[in-house]
């Protein structure tokens, strides 16, 4: 402090004794375009000058400072030494930089405040260029530890002792002054603020290290991951460009059957309108024979001798038998509509088929994790429902199969017989949950809520009745049960299930869910009721005790 104290007033005097020996007596300020007067004494020329046009009345011309009198009035001469010490005095200012807001500002400064260019930890005062100039040339002040220049040099002091604080307590993991030494810390373990500075050093490299060696395996992470958006992008590009070749080709040939059966049609149209019209032309015909013979027979039926009538009317009263009106009039009156029916049957078909392909196509793009859980549901067990040998805890999130009964009230929807128990909600629409397993085999079902509870039937038992869709997760296997039908399952092993309803689609899947998504099966059926989400747990040992 008194190092401080002293560096300070030195410079604040060197710098008085510069401004005092180049300043102008009249402006105060430094020497403009100095000038030196027959008495010795220097001023700024326009300063000088305007004092003695104010004494041209007495025709006597005074030093402002000395009062020596001069006449005639001097002729002022330019000092040229004095203007380069004045104007090198000014340049030195001029490159100083200015402390600004956010800067570490000279402490030895004391009219405009210069920024520090460093700051010194024996003397606790930050220093601007030219004032550090000491810390370079004093012997003693070059064993000083000079830093960047730094805002929390008074953190040094000891609150307490106003000391510089160069000791580190191992004890407290503060820094103290000599003093707290003798006091509040006595006792404790010590070392210099260099040696506990050095040991931190040491934690700090290894901390150094053990953040570069994160950094370097998350770059290898986002690398990985950059390679797997290329990836994506590639598969999709690739698939979209096969997909519009897949969906052109199937336009294409729809239009191809629909020219084939507007080409039939025509061809057909041609045939039967030909056929008709030239029936047509044979029943006009007939219509002018018989006309014909109807005017012979109305001029016979005028003959007034009968002699003559009954000769001529056997030749004249004769018919010849018609040979279309039978086949005319069994034909029917509609041609095509049972092509349109055929063709309505066919369009049936194609949307059946476009939309169970296009929920199935649809499953296959949105396939991941992050796909379904926007459709995440939370599941909690009723206890209503519960086998008593079932423990429900985790706010019913989780069951456990124990050898033990649980005292659950009776209630008409436990099941009695089977280790199973229902979801309390009913799901419709779309829906993922994901369930945790382990220890023996696990039925994950989806069911109507109407299924059976009291007995040992298969009317009661996941999969085996036909209100009932069950994934078996045994230890290294898989098998879907409906309605006593066992379907097996081939897929990765793993400890989570993922789960998939779309109720209106009528699409159940199960997932194998570890780092990545692996369907195990997929159902398509009709569901015609809401459905709850189905645990049965299987431990033989344990089933067997209770039978017996």
């Amino acid at each position: 402090v008194f190092v401080k104290s002293l560096l300070r007033g030195e410079m604040a005097q060197k710098r008085k004794l510069d401004e005092d020996n180049f300043s102008c007596l009249i402006c105060l300020d430094l020497l403009e375009d100095p000038v030196i007067i027959p008495c010795g004494h220097s001023y700024c020329r326009s300063c000088i000058k305007g004092h003695w046009d104010k004494e041209d009345h007495r025709r006597i011309y005074s030093c402002p400072q000395c009062r020596k009198i001069s006449k005639p009035r001097p002729v002022l001469s330019k000092s040229i030494n004095l203007a380069s010490l004045v104007e090198k005095l000014k340049n030195d200012d001029f490159h100083a930089v200015p402390a600004g807001p956010e800067d570490v500002s000279c402490d030895v400064c004391t009219e405009r405040k210069l920024k520090a260019v460093k700051s010194c930890l024996d003397c606790l005062v930050s220093y601007c260029e030219k004032h550090l100039q000491p810390h370079y040339s004093l012997g003693q002040l070059q064993k000083h530890q000079l830093v960047e220049p730094s805002k929390k040099l008074q953190e040094n002091i000891c609150p307490r002792h106003d000391e510089v604080m160069k000791i580190f307590c191992h004890t407290d993991q503060q820094c103290i002054c000599y003093l707290c030494l003798m006091d509040e810390h006595k006792g404790h373990e010590t070392v210099s603020a260099a040696a506990g500075r050095a040991e931190k050093q040491k934690e700090l490299e290894a901390s150094r290290q053990q953040i570069q060696q994160r950094i370097q395996d998350r770059q290898k992470d986002v690398k990985l991951l950059q390679q797997e958006v290329e990836a994506i992008n590639v598969s999709a590009d690739k698939t979209v460009e096969d997909s519009e070749k897949t969906f052109t080709q199937l336009i294409r040939l729809i239009q191809k059957r629909s020219s084939d059966v507007k080409q039939q049609l025509r061809s057909q149209q041609e045939t039967e309108v030909s056929r008709v019209k030239e029936l047509q032309e044979k029943l006009e015909q007939e219509i002018t024979e018989l006309k014909r013979k109807d005017a012979e027979l109305e001029q016979l039926s005028h003959t007034e001798d009968h002699n003559q009538f009954l000769h001529n009317y056997p030749s004249v009263s004769a018919l010849s038998e018609s040979t279309h009106s039978s086949s005319i009039k069994s034909r029917p009156r509609r041609h095509f509509e049972d092509v349109t029916a055929a063709v309505e049957e066919l369009r049936d078909k194609l949307q059946d088929v476009l939309r169970d392909m296009w929920t199935d196509i649809s499953l296959r793009v949105s396939e991941t994790r992050d796909g379904f859980l926007k459709y995440s549901q939370e599941i909690t067990l009723d206890p209503n429902t519960a086998n008593r040998y079932l423990l429900l805890s985790e706010g019913n999130r989780k069951v456990t199969l124990m050898e033990q009964q649980q005292s659950y009230p009776d209630h008409p929807d436990r099941f009695t017989y089977y280790y199973q128990v229902l979801s309390r909600e009913s799901l419709t629409g779309r829906c993922y949950w994901e369930v945790e397993r382990s220890g023996g085999a696990v039925y994950f079902s989806v069911t109507y809520k109407d299924i059976c509870r009291n007995g040992n039937q298969n009317d009661c038992r996941f999969g085996f009745n036909d209100k009932s869709w069950t994934l078996s997760c045994g230890t290294s296997s898989y098998r879907f049960l409906y309605n006593k039908a066992c379907t097996p399952v081939s897929g990765p092993g793993s400890s989570r299930v993922g789960v998939y309803l779309d109720h209106r689609a009528g699409v159940l899947s199960f997932y194998s869910v570890s780092e990545t998504m692996t369907l195990l099966h997929r159902v398509q059926t009709t569901f015609t009721q809401p459905v709850h989400a189905g645990v049965r747990l299987l431990m033989e040992e344990t089933m067997n005790k209770r039978r017996s």
